[in-house]
């Protein structure tokens, strides 16, 4: 039996405790989630009446934390916590077994301890509604930029066609001329091998700002994906890379834009030749399921690093040295997936390398 002066220590310990969880609550930093649930169970580990002896074990589902142990196995008071109503973690506070049973707690230990967790509930409650309004705010940002690259860059690739074009077609006619002198041949090839890739940089422009037409049919993918296979076999060969293709059938059928299929093969496969060393393999990988075609690119070359995952397929991103790459092609494969109602994601492949898959659904 406990004496009142007893239950009137064990009550100030308890409001106490409870004081303290929600002055922490009401004053923690959202960006210091865990420090705050250090403290709140350092405050229940001294507010039960065996404090010396108590240990607390609070869990969500990306904190664990755990109180300075007193035993080896412990019997436990426990309580959920709550977020959204949905159980999201767990404290629980225990004493040392066989010394301590579940009789030696307090009716009022249970209840302070239901009391913290939904304290905890909803802290955790305002950090995620926090989280989500910040997500939005980025995703809200994130399109008022791109909408204003958009139309910057549809101007920039209209101006660009005509000059480019003037360029092309005068240095052709130039080449005809002087074709019997071999150095200025050598020198208008140049011009017009230069010509003709800054085009593809305005043809992915123009993609990019939703300037290029669709022209989508039924067809079969096999002798698509074999012939953008075929026209990188000398930039395959020149690099000592071998490209391993495996299709589950000869006839796949899928309603696409030929082009736009060609352009997301070329930009990967070219990409994994870019970062693959001598002697390594890519890998194309065709699967015809019912409802999409699956495909899978597998290169074994240096990977994407960690922190830049989450960036590869954003516009003008890239990881080449400058003046190597535009940062357009994968953000260009990414919009030609998405307008064809699919998924495209990336992962590393072992023991080296990056494997993208694409999910094109059957669309009729």
């Amino acid at each position: 039996m406990h004496t009142a002066e007893q239950k009137l220590k064990e009550r100030i310990k308890e409001l106490t405790c409870l004081y303290e969880v929600t002055s922490l609550i009401v004053n923690s930093d959202y960006e210091q989630i865990e420090e705050v649930l250090k403290a709140i169970a350092n405050c229940l580990q001294v507010a039960w009446q065996f404090d010396e002896e108590t240990y607390v074990e609070l869990e969500t589902p990306t904190i664990s934390i755990k109180t300075e142990e007193r035993g080896e196995a412990y019997v436990f008071l426990k309580s959920p916590i709550k977020v959204f109503n949905e159980p999201k973690g767990v404290i629980r506070v225990g004493y040392p077994t066989p010394k301590y049973t579940l009789e030696d707690f307090l009716v009022e230990e249970q209840q302070l301890l239901d009391n913290v967790c939904l304290e905890v509930g909803n802290l955790l409650e305002r950090k995620e509604i926090k989280d989500n309004q910040e997500s939005i705010r980025r995703q809200v940002e994130q399109a008022d930029r791109l909408r204003i690259l958009g139309e910057i860059t549809a101007g920039i690739a209209h101006e660009l066609n005509t000059p480019l074009a003037n360029i092309l077609g005068f240095a052709e006619l130039l080449r005809e001329r002087v074709e019997n002198d071999s150095l200025a041949v050598k020198d208008l090839d140049k011009i017009i091998t230069n010509t003709i890739f800054s085009r593809e940089v305005v043809k992915k422009l123009m993609f990019f700002a939703c300037e290029m037409p669709e022209e989508r049919s039924t067809i079969n993918i096999v002798p698509v994906i074999e012939d953008a296979i075929d026209l990188l076999r000398a930039t395959l060969a020149k690099n000592e890379i071998s490209c391993q293709l495996d299709i589950s059938s000869e006839n796949i059928q899928l309603r696409t834009d030929k082009i736009q299929l060609t352009q997301v093969l070329f930009n990967l496969i070219v990409n994994a030749i870019y970062f693959s060393p001598p002697q390594s393999k890519i890998k194309v990988k065709v699967t015809d399921k019912k409802d999409k075609v699956v495909m899978v690119i597998s290169d074994e070359g240096s990977g994407i690093p960690k922190d830049k995952e989450n960036s590869v397929f954003e516009p003008f991103f890239t990881t080449k040295p400058v003046g190597e790459g535009s940062g357009l092609g994968l953000s260009v494969v990414h919009g030609i997936i998405q307008s064809h109602k699919g998924r495209i994601s990336h992962a590393p492949n072992k023991p080296t390398g990056t494997i993208f898959t694409i999910e094109l659904p059957k669309i009729k």
